[in-house]
């Protein structure tokens, strides 16, 4: 009896392994190609909160300008894979993936912005603190005869630069800048700028050298703008450490836009000399006609 159920199900799964393999049944066979890209660009705008340049010309760069990398691959519109580097990884700068047959589009990010997180739904990386970020949409036709890609990125950053020119003053603790309306960070298959943010302080401490000094202190901040301007108002304020103000001022209408520098300079403790003017008022009354 146990033979003859045996020998039933074996009959069944025989059955069922014919009907799947039907002669009139095609394979299809996915083709694909491993690729390498090699990651260009002018990584070279890179500068702290404060006047200390570093100076990078690629990616792969001793220096190590960017510490994030991120390629997502659209198909139509899926993404079929991703890919991230960080800094530490072998092959930095020069990834590698594997294409299936026909169009892509690669979306290459490079930042070296702290804090990221990614949203796969709104297609959005935000930053905690924005910093140089550079994007491209690469489209790619994959076959055979496809081989190793060299894509530079364009910048999506823009930083904004703010010098005190006054002395700066004894108890000064923190340098800050508030803009009414800032972005921190990138939707990463259009560019265009995410992650909009109100009123939000950004504060640095002042280095010990910088007390007694007039014109060297400057604070600079990134964020990410679309290629059309826009205006947003910036507090500044130096406080001391307990959180006192000890001199202030606002920027009004600040132009903001994609890969500029807007660098603003002025006095926060001291004004100005006045200067006594004297003008003539020759504006003459209006001439009164007589006759005698």
């Amino acid at each position: 009896m146990k033979s003859m159920k045996k020998t039933l199900f074996l009959m069944a799964v025989a059955l069922v392994a014919a009907a799947c393999t039907s002669s009139d049944d095609e394979v299809i066979e996915i083709k694909t190609k491993r690729v390498k890209f090699s990651i260009e660009g002018d990584f070279s705008m890179v500068q702290s909160l404060f006047n200390e340049d570093t100076r990078s010309t690629a990616l792969t760069d001793a220096e190590n300008t960017m510490t994030d990398l991120w390629i997502f691959d659209f198909v139509g519109d899926e993404c079929v894979q991703s890919l991230h580097q960080s800094v530490d990884d072998d092959g930095w700068g020069q990834p590698s993936l594997t294409l299936t047959y026909g169009i892509h589009h690669l979306y290459f990010v490079a930042s070296r912005g702290s804090d990221p997180t990614v949203n796969t739904t709104a297609k959005t990386i935000v930053w905690g603190t924005p910093r140089d970020t550079f994007w491209k949409d690469y489209a790619i036709s994959v076959d055979g005869t496809t081989g190793n890609q060299s894509v530079e990125l364009d910048r999506v950053a823009m930083k904004l630069k703010v010098t005190i020119t006054d002395e700066i003053p004894d108890g000064t603790a923190t340098i800050s800048l508030t803009p009414s309306t800032w972005f921190y960070g990138i939707n990463y298959t259009t560019g265009a700028p995410a992650g909009s943010r109100e009123n939000v302080e950004r504060s640095v401490n002042v280095p010990a050298n910088y007390i007694g000094t007039s014109g060297s202190l400057s604070m600079s901040i990134f964020g990410f703008s679309s290629v059309t301007e826009w205006n947003t108002d910036v507090d500044v304020a130096v406080k001391n450490a307990g959180g006192d103000v000890l001199g202030s001022a606002t920027i009004s209408n600040a132009p903001i836009k994609r890969n500029m520098v807007t660098s603003y300079q002025g006095r926060l403790f001291t004004s100005p000399e006045s200067v006594m003017m004297i003008t003539l008022n020759d504006d003459w009354l209006d001439e009164r006609l007589g006759t005698w």
